[in-house]
């Protein structure tokens, strides 16, 4: 039946995405924020005025998703929408003054947790590595294409 577990190489990937997404989770409480939130803000903090839609595309989640944590960082006070000049049916979104310090809170911790990952290899390691990320996402594709 398949490969035995031990060679699955998409097990450590996930597990090692499952440390990120700890480690970030913990690190981005002082802020109040989740990982999906911190992600959202920080889209809005380099395209301010960006739709809801845009920003679901961004953040990888779908627009539902999107709207549910939009409705929840609006009644936080963190972002605020309001309907476009031109498209009175597309929301701009904006980061308020409290969103931008919960972002800066936030990301001070992330950035904590990126650089602990970083640590652990030399610069050398680090391009290698992203050169494997980059083929493992090609190779991903690849097969996604081939079985759809």
């Amino acid at each position: 039946m398949g490969m035995p577990a031990t060679d699955r190489i998409g097990i450590d990937l996930h597990q090692a995405d499952q440390e990120l997404m700890a480690a970030k989770r913990i690190a981005l409480e002082p802020a109040g924020l989740t990982v999906a939130q911190y992600a959202a803000l920080y889209v809005l903090a380099d395209s301010p005025g960006i739709s809801g839609a845009g920003l679901a595309r961004s953040c990888q989640v779908t627009p539902q998703a999107m709207a549910v944590l939009l409705r929840h960082l609006t009644e936080r006070g963190l972002v605020e929408r309001a309907p476009h000049r031109w498209h009175r049916n597309v929301l701009e979104t904006r980061l308020t003054d409290s969103g931008r310090a919960a972002l800066e809170l936030a990301d001070e911790r992330a950035t904590e947790v990126e650089q602990c990952l970083a640590d652990e290899f030399t610069e050398a390691e680090q391009e290698q590595f992203r050169g494997f990320l980059d083929r493992a996402a090609r190779a991903l594709r690849r097969a996604a294409d081939d079985l759809g």
